[in-house]
């Protein structure tokens, strides 16, 4: 199958917003998605960007049945280890069902980690869900550590009223 990566531009936000959907949808957690094509225009297109992303698109003549020529994507943001120095987080990487299995999810992986070397990044994270086993395999392949096995690493989060919370607990200037 031909298809080419690509950065992604302004006008890719609603087909990346249609396929978080998906990803959501697959991850069994479509109602935590509360960002549109907007909020993704507003922060990956600005002066400072809060995240990168490729897409992988197809020839017109390859279009999924619904009509779509982008099938995947990858998006990512620049991290900085104490330890190691910089590093890139891969937030998603997806294709679309129809289009797994021709080497489109390997070529957004591997364009990242090119991306993040080019960067002097170090290292290269993710989280994968622990059911996500066909994911988890992957990586592995790939040469991933599941630094959860080896080193015991748990992944904390604030948000809500818990991070407003925290953030009223900051000190004042």
């Amino acid at each position: 199958m031909d298809f080419r990566l690509r950065a992604a531009t302004k006008e890719d936000c609603k087909d990346i917003s249609r396929m978080i959907m998906e990803l959501a949808v697959y991850e069994k957690m479509p109602d935590q998605v509360e960002i549109s094509h907007k909020e993704l225009e507003r922060d990956g297109f600005c002066q400072n960007p809060f995240f990168e992303c490729l897409v992988a698109e197809v020839p017109e003549e390859q279009k999924s049945k619904e009509g779509f020529t982008v099938v995947g994507y990858a998006l990512y943001f620049y991290t900085y280890s104490t330890w190691r120095g910089r590093s890139v987080y891969l937030e998603d990487l997806y294709v679309m069902p129809a289009f797994r299995g021709k080497g489109i999810g390997k070529g957004l992986l591997c364009k990242v980690a090119e991306v993040g070397r080019k960067k002097e990044c170090v290292r290269l994270q993710l989280s994968v869900l622990d059911w996500n086993t066909p994911s988890r395999d992957f990586y592995a392949a790939k040469g991933a550590q599941d630094l959860t096995a080896s080193e015991g690493w748990h992944f904390i989060r604030f948000d809500g009223q818990n991070l407003d919370k925290l953030a009223n607990e900051a000190p004042k200037d």
